[in-house]
């Protein structure tokens, strides 16, 4: 038998990773902290040894779904932004790091009418149609999201710090701006309805609260336009 080259062997891990990861994924949502090495072996189809010999504990496990789930956000918001301020083509949407919340690359949603994905609506429904959608496709960023609201306490300190970190960089902070640049859902509010930092965090608690019954059904892309009109 011919031996593997390097490029073979490295395909072989990388599928062996997602595998991994995303079976830990569907197994977390169901199971939580009860989740288990055998488990997710079980839901990837693969031995014990094999997902063992990438993961020598589950919070390891766990800790590298949620960082390569963070590291999705920006895409994934992006695309939420989009959905939500319907921005003029060619619109520029570029900004560096230190970027204010309502300013740079998500802040073309500022001139956008009221438009969610039904056609009717404030801008926040269609941004909500949009989380809850990938969420229905990405269960691990789906739990970056839920364990992102609180701080990755099941996670060790040592592990749970950076990671409540990043979410504020990748995933706080760009929905704040998010939220900062679209125009208010109720003109009639108080203007103190929240900074956009705070708003973000109400955003996400309630739609990771919504989305997991339907998610653990396997109905969240279909419920996910009737759970945003209830919440907007």
């Amino acid at each position: 038998m011919t031996p593997r080259t390097k490029e073979q062997n490295e395909q072989i891990r990388n599928l062996r990773m997602s595998q991994i990861l995303k079976a830990a994924a569907d197994v977390y949502l169901e199971r939580g902290q009860q989740m288990e090495i055998r488990d997710v072996a079980a839901e990837a189809g693969l031995g014990y040894g094999t997902v063992y010999h990438y993961y020598k504990n589950k919070m390891d496990l766990l800790h590298d779904l949620m960082l390569q789930a963070m590291s999705r956000a920006e895409e994934i918001l992006l695309s939420a932004a989009l959905a939500a301020g319907q921005p003029a083509a060619g619109a520029a949407v570029s900004a560096g790091p230190s970027a204010e919340p309502g300013r740079g690359r998500y802040a073309d949603a500022r001139a956008a009418r009221p438009a969610a994905a039904n056609g009717t609506g404030p801008p926040q429904r269609a941004l909500a149609v949009k989380l809850l959608q990938a969420w229905a496709e990405d269960h691990a960023f789906y739990l970056a999201c839920r364990l992102g609201g609180e701080q990755f306490r099941p996670l060790p300190e040592a592990q749970a710090e950076p990671l409540a970190a990043a979410f504020r960089e990748q995933v706080l902070r760009p929905l704040a701006a998010i939220l900062g640049a679209l125009p208010a859902a109720d003109p009639q509010a108080p203007a103190d309805g929240g900074e956009p930092g705070r708003r973000a965090e109400w955003l996400l608690a309630a739609l990771t609260g919504c989305a997991l019954a339907p998610l653990r059904r396997g109905t969240l892309r279909d419920e996910a336009v009737q759970i945003a009109a209830f919440l907007f």
